[in-house]
């Protein structure tokens, strides 16, 4: 345990920021989880939708430190691959 007073007040950031930290990266991963299951249900539109939403959540996460910003566009890179290679499939299947 800290014993400076600087200490106990750096271990107490370090939780507050830890929290907010694990809310955002659950928040990310949920929207990721939403994006793929709805490619996997070979639905354009929810596919579209589920990406429109996870976009700015992950934007988000990088602004405020969470992810690294090439990480996160990554991700989005990633899932917006996905998601048009999917229209393509199902316009070439028509």
């Amino acid at each position: 345990m800290a014993n400076h007073r600087s200490a106990i007040k750096k271990t107490r950031q370090d939780e507050r920021k830890r929290l907010r930290n694990r809310f955002y990266k659950t928040r990310v991963k949920n929207v990721i989880k939403a994006v793929r299951e709805a490619i996997e249900s070979k639905s354009v539109e929810e596919a579209e939708k589920a990406l429109a939403q996870a976009v700015p959540v992950i934007a988000k996460a990088a602004s405020k430190g969470i992810f690294h910003k090439r990480k996160a566009a990554r991700k989005i890179s990633r899932l917006s691959k996905k998601v048009n290679s999917l229209k393509q499939s199902l316009s070439q299947a028509a």
